[in-house]
């Protein structure tokens, strides 16, 4: 008879051994990306110290840059580059500043800024007053801003001069501060990020609490959800960095925005981890993005999909212009990235995309690489490491391969709950996405749609996204959503709305386009309406704001 205390420290010891195995695993990446790396002896206690009093945050990670290259340059934008020091010395002046104007630890700061070093400059201050950094969508309506506004009761508002209109009908705030004025700048009396700035800049002493950062739901069903994150651990790098190619000091092109969860992922990932250039613009311009590739020789860039459609809606002469040879990463993600999108980009700009899948509450769940997507287009992925997907049905049941199930994540990045009470479903310590999904024999992962879009038409279930991508696979159809309605024979039914393809001057009639989706599709996914728009209605990530689609459809 074997003994328990035997069995229960064999135990004990495999999951010791198993931990520090993944700990080398981690640390391997990060050496293969340049974080880890030999550095004066005099830095690391310097680091050590920064990280042992603030913690692993963005004021951090401002002050690790300062420590290990000062003179590097940080950041190009509009009004030119900073280096790490300029950063950290500015980061400083402007929590000092904020503290002044009655910003503590604890409290909230909304931040409603386009991409530029204001932004940046607001988080770092933020961070290092340790006070909640609250990001706000530029795209959102006034009744949107309002109600997350009200909901959340920030101390401060860090914004964008153009938003001033917004916030001002949003409801009072305590304290308002000028992040970018337009070209009649700010009035005298007007708190500005620039005039903080130009105050003292010694280091705030350490805060008494570790800023949190929240990130709003898109919010393209109804009032934007904030969901709250605390410390930043090394489990989110290391699995990017597992399945994306980034490598330390390559220049990264940013137009992904930055209060999204991807965009902030990618300035923490390339700045504040990797030490690498970032180059920012505050609206997006296609061939603005590609003379900036070429002009800085960029390596690498963080888009939503969306951004990668208008590139190569570009005429062909307008792209030739440019040699975007340099890059070598292009890290997508924000909304669903259609097989044929990726294969496009792909045969223009070589085999450096990469997709990652995942939601504002779990993060990260899938990455696909450009073999993944060259052999199974439409596909987001295999899980990197650290991360476990699995797929369960409505009872609990765990979905095998080749079945459709509920798409559940297990990292240690989950966020901590929305700000306003209640969380996403959770078995087994995994959170679902709000996605169904389904495995291929070769373990890659198929986003088959959201859960709350699926329609019951006839007795049939239906979900919009296979019937949006069977769409866009018409060469006339250059961008396309769908829409459950009510049906008084089936009880609901599909309706599309579709935009042409640039350039195509001939728009196919319905019974073409049913007989492209009956030809790839079973007959009861085939939408009985299709209605053609100029373009459809997108928010700032690039995500179909649906919602707008059905107000419209009901008018």
């Amino acid at each position: 008879m074997s003994d328990p205390r035997s069995a229960g420290a064999a135990g004990i010891a495999r999951g010791l051994i198993g931990a520090a195995a993944d700990r080398v695993a981690g640390a391997r990446v990060l050496a293969g990306a340049g974080v880890v790396r030999p550095m004066r002896p005099d830095k690391l206690p310097r680091l050590g110290v920064a990280y042992l009093t603030r913690g692993a945050t963005i004021g951090t990670g401002i002050i690790a840059g300062r420590i290990r290259h000062p003179d590097a340059t940080m950041l190009h934008d509009e009004l030119g580059s900073l280096t790490f020091a300029d950063l950290d010395r500015r980061t400083n002046a402007i929590a000092t500043g904020l503290s002044r104007l009655g910003v503590d630890a604890g409290d909230g700061v909304a931040i409603m800024a386009r991409n530029h070093r204001g932004f940046v400059e607001a988080v770092g201050a933020t961070s290092k007053l340790g006070a909640d950094a609250l990001f706000l969508n530029t795209s959102f309506s006034g009744p949107q801003l309002a109600a997350v506004l009200e909901r959340e009761q920030p101390a401060a508002v860090i914004y964008d001069a153009e938003f001033a209109g917004l916030l001002a009908d949003a409801g009072p705030v305590r304290q308002r501060v000028l992040a970018w004025t337009d070209d009649d700048g700010a009035p005298d009396d007007a708190p500005t990020l620039e005039r903080l700035a130009a105050g003292p800049s010694a280091a705030p002493s350490s805060p008494s609490r570790q800023g949190r950062m929240t990130i709003l739901t898109s919010g393209t069903t109804g009032t934007p959800k904030g969901a709250q994150r605390g410390k930043l651990g090394p489990d989110l790098a290391t699995g990017l960095l597992s399945r994306i190619p980034l490598r330390e000091g390559m220049t990264t092109v940013l137009p992904a925005p930055l209060f999204h969860a991807w965009g902030l992922a990618g300035f923490g990932l390339s700045s504040m981890l990797l030490g690498s250039p970032i180059v920012l613009r505050r609206r997006f311009d296609p061939e603005a993005v590609l003379g900036d590739i070429e002009r800085h020789r960029a390596e690498a860039m963080f888009v939503v999909p969306v951004m990668l459609a208008r590139i190569l809606d570009l005429p062909g002469e307008v792209r030739d212009r440019y040699d975007i040879s340099s890059l070598k990463v292009v890290a997508a993600s924000g909304s669903a990235l259609p097989g044929d999108l990726a294969a496009r980009w792909m045969d223009y700009a070589g085999d450096n995309l990469y997709n990652m899948y995942g939601s504002t509450e779990v993060t990260f769940a899938t990455i696909a690489t450009p073999a993944d997507m060259r052999a199974a287009p439409g596909t987001a992925g295999k899980a990197p490491r650290g991360v476990v997907v699995r797929l369960y049905d409505d009872a609990g049941g765990v979905v095998e391969r080749g079945g459709t199930g509920r798409i559940f994540v297990g990292n240690k990045s989950l966020f901590e709950g929305y700000t306003g009470g209640g969380s996403k479903d959770q078995i087994d310590g995994l959170m679902a996405t709000g996605d169904i999904g389904r495995f291929d024999e070769a373990g890659r992962l198929f986003v088959v749609g959201r859960d709350d879009e699926m329609i019951v038409s006839g007795g049939e279930n239906v979900f919009p996204k296979e019937v949006e991508d069977c769409l866009l696979a018409h060469a006339a159809v250059g961008d396309a959503a769908a829409i459950g309605v009510d049906d008084e024979q089936f009880g609901q039914r599909l309706k599309a709305f579709l935009v042409r393809t640039e350039g195509v001057a001939d728009t196919p009639g319905d019974d073409e386009l049913k007989a492209h989706v009956k030809d790839n599709l079973a007959g009861y996914k085939v939408p009985r309406e299709f209605v053609w728009l100029d373009e459809l209605p997108r928010n700032a990530t690039g995500k179909i704001v649906k919602r707008e689609l059905a107000e419209a459809d009901a008018d």
